[in-house]
């Protein structure tokens, strides 16, 4: 399990494209508590509209980590920004970087950390989990977003989801299966960094004995219909053993994205392959609602849709952007 030290410095580099910087963004956005400042070059335009703080202010308020917050083009961490990084680490913080390249790779950043006794942390690069899943059953509830394919908000449905929880006084965590979600919760396993005999087991860590009205709402990952990530998906759906599930989808795509010759299937037989491959470890799940990316779609097509799939599949349907999930909540609470 990777633990992160929060409250956080955000590192924005040189930024100039605000789509670059998503991840500072996401963190701004859903765990603004535990984010003190930002820091970047005087002349980067992205800002995040938070106090600017160097790395030793941030840690004289209590800050543990500086995070990198862009990603640049390929994930390659750029050596103009190597000197910010060890005067982050001279200043007492670790540095955290979800970048394709590997802080460790640089032996001036690996000296600086050993010499002020912190860490480089490549949220992506993980220690890898080595433990075979038990399929014993654990108390407490479990949660798992899934999806009809990739990228389509089963992060934020998650994270939605665990802040609507909390806000009806149930008692819920977010459990982070990916290099950003990890970033935002503060620690986690990601899942796609793991061998393959040991995703279900991860998942079984993650989500360990709990009481037993508590619930996990776990970060979903891939999809079972996708050629490519089929087996991260069907590994953390074993291991989380989940109660429910909630599917994601996006009306707009009609194959997987980057795959058109998968099409997806009719959202009914998508609900019932997730249960049927699920009951191998919980014969008592249930898919309690659908989360849609309605980006694609004017406010009265996107009405109309919600109707219409309510109506056929008896779910709570919901955009998490519009108007929220207290679809989910209320289904969430009858279980």
């Amino acid at each position: 399990m990777i633990v992160l030290r929060k409250p956080y410095l955000l590192y924005l580099g040189s930024a100039t494209a605000p789509t670059d910087a998503k991840t500072g963004f996401g963190l701004r956005d859903w765990c603004g508590t535990d984010v003190l400042g930002e820091w970047s070059y005087t002349d980067a335009t992205v800002r995040l509209g938070l106090p600017r703080l160097s790395p030793a202010e941030a840690a004289a308020q209590g800050a543990g980590s500086i995070v990198i917050g862009v990603a640049p083009v390929g994930g390659v961490l750029p050596d103009t920004w190597l000197a910010d990084l060890e005067t982050a680490l001279k200043s007492g913080l670790d540095v955290v970087s979800g970048l394709h390249t590997r802080l460790t790779s640089f032996p001036r950043l690996v000296a600086a950390a050993q010499a002020h006794g912190v860490r480089l942390i490549d949220v992506r690069h993980c220690v890898q989990h080595s433990q075979c899943a038990t399929g014993a059953r654990r108390s407490g509830k479990r949660l798992l977003t899934v999806g009809t394919d990739c990228a389509l908000g089963k992060k934020y449905t998650a994270l939605a989801l665990t802040r609507a929880l909390k806000d009806k006084g149930l008692p819920a965590s977010f459990r982070a299966t990916g290099q950003t979600g990890i970033l935002i919760a503060g620690e986690g396993i990601p899942m796609d960094t793991q061998v393959a005999d040991f995703i279900a087991g991860a998942a079984e860590a993650l989500t360990p004995d709990n009481d037993p009205l508590h619930w996990d709402v776990i970060e979903g990952q891939g999809s079972l219909f996708h050629p490519a990530y089929a087996a991260v998906t069907l590994g953390l759906l074993h291991g989380s053993q989940p109660d429910a599930i909630v599917l994601c989808h996006d009306p707009s795509r009609r194959c997987l994205e980057g795959y058109p010759q998968v099409l997806i299937p009719p959202l009914a037989e998508v609900i019932a392959l997730y249960l049927a491959t699920g009951k191998l470890t919980n014969a008592k799940i249930r898919c309690i609602g659908i989360s849609i990316n309605s980006s694609s779609l004017d406010e009265p097509t996107w009405r109309q849709y919600q109707s219409q799939l309510h109506s056929e599949l008896g779910l709570a349907v919901c955009d998490p952007m519009r108007g929220g999930v207290d679809a989910l909540v209320t289904a969430v609470r009858a279980l």
